[in-house]
């Protein structure tokens, strides 16, 4: 019955596929391609044909089996081809023709078998049973990718057409499994496999009369995964193969050395696969070699935007630029470099400690980068001293082992910054695809910063308004408080005798410096005195009239040149050391005191306010500490430190400052120096 059952579904699935080739060859719009398709159905109905004939354990069948399996692996391969002219990926190209190479070593062993010694038939069918195995299982990794390829607008006849290849290929494997395990062809199986036969005959004559239209796309990862799977099953057919080849020859410590053999080859492709180095090395390989291109720029652009377009609250943009830039290159960390006046000082940084580079402030590099636009690759400029870019690079960052390239970041016209890579893992020279993609890349984050900062300057702007909308509000109150007091002055004219009057006018005066008490506490430090011209005044007597009130609350100690002589304007000067002695003060213990000193070289004033408070990160210093209403007190404006910078730059000065976390702040004020001259100069007029 079984035998019965083999013969007449082989003989039937050979009937659908030889009719399925003729209508083929005389169809004339299909879909698909049309010759490699008939040819692959002629050679699988003659394939079952012969089976049903004269079994399928004879030397024809298996030559047939391998023709129909080379002829749908080249029909598998027509339909990556997006048209005539079109080639496959040589990374699925190799693919395809490991897996032909595969099922043409198993017909040549099987013939090799059939006329060679009978005591070596048997290992060698049990290999090439593994072999027919291993290109099946290629088959159905290929098909899968196949899938994944296909256009999600692609027809339904190519989905057919592929469904039904799976079909036949997974029939192909049970069968080959059931005959390894049972050491020997299996009836009730093989005409399991002439039904299949017969399915995928019919899904065939499914996708014919849908006449799907051909429309597959092949991604790189695909291609990857594809590569991966065919190398895993290759490895363990080698395995397979290693196994029984110590088992033939190890006697009775066979089973000890397979299990060695098992163990340290699995360990030892763990340690390599593991390797970054070599993950590295491989991907570049395959991309130089099996592409036509060194990036997949779909899915590099794809990962790109989605690192800068993280959502609110996650990593700073600024950090997000240089992930996304060093992401490109698989550099493993990076540092942006941003406009600092003239030169290019240190931002925010990925997986770089920037403590441990000496960045300094570099003119001229900004320059360079600015007229240029170039990416600079640092080992070329090692190796060649005299070049262009050689003189512009600082020598902080030849020095530094690490660093890589530097890209240039233009927007329209000017420099927003540049980002510093780190060397790769599998360092490298830069080509002609790299240049251009960081250079696309590096003007697409170049206009994200330039959109940053202008959302800042606007941000600041909206709080300026605000400021000044408060502003008015308090104007209003001041201007009702004195319309109160006039109105009491004149009354006191007319009624300044009687006592009623007087307690009544000591009342409204009472409650008028209080409300105007708490104005004063609302503006804060934002009350500004008259604006003089820059003078020559003695320092020290301006410190002691900023120090005399507070002296009371917290000590304050003052030293240094007792006759230092500047150019300042009294009322500025008065004002910035304010600012300065209250934050001091606003940041220090109860027993910690504030230290004032003072300094004259005969160009410069110095005055130097030392804390020894909590201290400031960089990253404030660098971001809020200056910005206005930017404040780390609880109720303050944040305007201390802004209007004491612009203070001393309205004098021809400038404030330093040093500070680290837990040790304290010192302010350092500069103001050009006068001479006593001029002092009396300033008295006698």
């Amino acid at each position: 019955m079984t035998q019965t059952l083999v013969l007449w579904s082989h003989a039937l699935a050979a009937l659908l596929f030889g009719g399925l080739t003729f209508w083929t060859i005389r169809a004339t719009a299909i879909g698909l391609p049309r010759r490699p398709l008939a040819l692959a159905l002629g050679l699988t109905a003659l394939w079952a044909l012969a089976v049903a004939g004269i079994g399928g354990g004879e030397m024809v069948t298996r030559v047939f089996e391998t023709l129909r399996n080379l002829a749908w692996l080249g029909f598998m391969v027509t339909l990556h081809r997006r048209d005539a002219n079109d080639r496959p990926p040589l990374a699925l190209g190799t693919v395809y023709g490991v897996v032909a190479l595969v099922s043409l070593a198993a017909l040549v062993l099987h013939i090799t078998a059939s006329v060679g010694a009978p005591d070596a038939a048997e290992p060698i069918e049990s290999a090439v049973l593994l072999l027919r195995m291993l290109a099946a299982v290629a088959a159905l990794v290929l098909m899968q990718a196949l899938h994944s390829a296909l256009n999600p607008a692609a027809g339904g006849g190519l989905r057919w057409i592929v469904t039904a290849l799976a079909g036949l290929w997974i029939a192909e494997f049970a069968l080959y499994c059931t005959e390894y395990l049972g050491a020997q062809p299996h009836l009730p199986s093989i005409a399991a496999r002439g039904v299949a036969m017969i399915a995928v005959a019919l899904a065939m004559v499914t996708a014919l009369q849908r006449k799907g239209e051909l429309n597959v796309q092949v991604s790189r990862a695909v291609a990857y995964q594809s590569l991966s799977l065919v190398a895993i099953g290759a490895y363990f057919a080698l395995l397979a193969l290693a196994t029984s080849a110590i088992a033939t020859i190890g006697g009775d410590n066979a089973r000890v050395f397979q299990t060695a053999f098992v163990l340290g080859s699995t360990a030892a492709i763990l340690t390599l696969v593991s390797n970054g180095w070599l993950r590295a090395w491989a991907k570049v390989k395959l991309a130089k070699h099996f592409f036509r291109h060194r990036y997949d720029y779909r899915a590099e652009w794809m990962r790109f935007t989605e690192t800068l377009g993280a959502p609110d609250g996650a990593t700073p943009l600024d950090e997000r630029i240089v992930k996304a830039i060093a992401d490109l290159t698989e550099s493993p960390a990076g540092l942006l470099l941003v406009p600092d006046g003239a030169g290019l000082e240190a931002g925010a940084s990925w997986n770089w400690d920037r403590s441990r580079l000496p960045i300094a402030s570099e003119s001229l590099l900004a320059e360079h980068l600015a007229a240029t636009g170039r990416i600079i690759e640092l080992d070329g400029v090692r190796k060649d001293s005299g070049c262009a870019d050689a003189a512009p690079v600082p020598r902080w960052m030849l020095d530094t082992a690490d660093a890589w390239v530097l890209v240039p970041l233009p927007h329209m016209g000017s420099l927003a910054g540049a980002i510093l890579l780190a060397r790769p893992l599998l360092d490298r020279a830069l080509d002609w695809e790299d240049f251009d993609l960081l250079k696309v890349a590096g003007r697409q984050v170049a206009s994200y910063l330039a959109e940053a900062r202008a959302q800042e300057a606007l941000a600041e702007a909206q709080r300026f308004d605000e400021f000044n909308r408060r502003f008015a509000f308090i104007l209003h109150d001041i201007k009702n408080l004195v319309s109160q007091l006039t109105l009491t002055a004149r009354n006191a004219e007319r009624h300044a005798d009687k006592p009623e009057f007087r307690a009544d006018m000591i009342a409204t005066l009472q409650d008028s410096a209080e409300r105007m008490n708490a104005l004063l506490a609302r503006l804060s430090q934002h009350h500004r005195g008259r604006s003089e011209a820059p003078q020559a005044l003695e320092v020290r007597h301006v410190i002691q009239r900023v120090t005399t009130a507070r002296t009371r609350q917290h000590a304050i100690s003052i030293t240094g040149a007792s006759n230092a002589i500047a150019h300042a304007d009294p009322a500025g000067l008065e004002q910035l050391l304010g600012h300065l002695v209250q934050n001091a003060i606003d940041a220090s213990a109860t027993d910690a005191p504030i230290a004032i000193a003072i300094g004259a070289d005969g160009l410069q004033v110095t005055i130097d306010v030392v804390d020894q408070g909590c201290g400031m990160s960089p990253a404030f210093v660098r971001e809020k500490l200056f910005k206005p209403f930017v404040s780390s007190k609880p109720g303050g404006f944040g305007i201390g430190a802004f209007e004491a910078r612009e203070l001393a730059a309205a004098m021809d000065g400038r404030i330093e400052l040093t500070s680290r976390e837990g040790q304290g702040t010192r302010f350092r004020v500069i103001l050009k120096a006068a001479h006593a001259a001029d002092l009396r100069r300033e008295r006698a007029a």
